[in-house]
């Protein structure tokens, strides 16, 4: 039992992780720090005995580890999601410090559940991975050596969380975007770009097949707004009214040109 209702609702999540001792020392780092929440994503080799070696008197988090086949598993219901990212992307992201990720993490645990993503050992998390993402956060380490194992980064960022933790305790708490009502969860989210995305072709708007930079500046916009579960609710509305009125308006047209069609063929 964690000391703290909010480390039960922060999760660490690995992707696609290749050394199973890796998922280990993750473990390890996790409950050095009071986190004990981890999601594994298709990962190479698990359950196995480098995994347990490495997670030394960390077992118990291990046993409780979710297996999941994908990243939309793994963060479905939850309200925050961080991606670590070592690099500078092409479109840029809302980005965090460490200590800054620590103090959102740490405040939306309050309400609501929070997933920290970690990618592959050799190449991180995807372009795709990283949209689905409020937040990128960064390490920042030494440029000459900047390769940093993922238990090593788990670790840092499950520090920052404590230290916030210990703040609190001390009488200075974190508070980030009090509202009425809950933020939306992450699966909701990926049902409004689905029914998005499907609005705007219907409108000849957006080409599915060549989208280029438009839905993912769709999803940095909304990622940053960081909309509840009413406005995600009233979105959803618009559109299904939107589309009624596209069918309905295609009806008419339909029944115009047949009428046309008719009476062409009278003379």
């Amino acid at each position: 039992m964690a000391e703290h209702d909010n480390f039960n609702r922060i999760r660490i999540v690995m992707v696609n992780t290749t050394h199973p001792g890796n998922i280990g020392g993750a473990a390890r780092a996790m409950k050095n720090m009071g986190l004990g929440k981890l999601y594994l994503v298709d990962p190479k080799q698990y359950p196995a005995e480098k995994a347990v070696w490495r997670a030394a008197s960390a077992t118990d988090v291990l046993d409780d580890a979710v297996v999941v086949g994908s990243l939309d598993e793994a963060i479905a219901d939850c309200t925050l999601v961080v991606g670590t990212s070592a690099r500078e992307r092409r479109i840029p992201w809302p980005l965090l410090t460490p200590r800054e990720c620590g103090d959102k993490a740490w405040a939306e645990a309050g309400k609501g559940e929070v997933a920290i993503v970690f990618g592959r050992e050799d190449r991180g998390l995807t372009n795709e991975e990283l949209q689905k993402c409020h937040y990128h956060v960064h390490i920042p380490s030494n440029p000459d050596y900047s390769s940093l194992n993922i238990a090593a980064a788990i670790q840092v960022l499950c520090y920052e969380i404590r230290m916030t933790h210990l703040a609190e305790k001390e009488g200075k708490p974190i508070h980030f975007d009090d509202w009425d009502v809950p933020p939306a969860k992450q699966q909701d989210m990926e049902y409004y770009y689905a029914h998005l995305e499907e609005t705007l072709a219907k409108l000849d708007f957006l080409d599915l097949s060549n989208p280029r930079q438009t839905v993912t500046r769709i999803r940095r916009m909304f990622n940053r707004i960081r909309m509840d579960e009413m406005e995600i609710s009233i979105l959803r509305g618009m559109l299904t009214s939107i589309q009624n009125q596209i069918y309905h308006s295609g009806n008419k047209i339909e029944a115009l040109n047949e009428e046309i069609a008719k009476l062409k063929g009278e003379k």
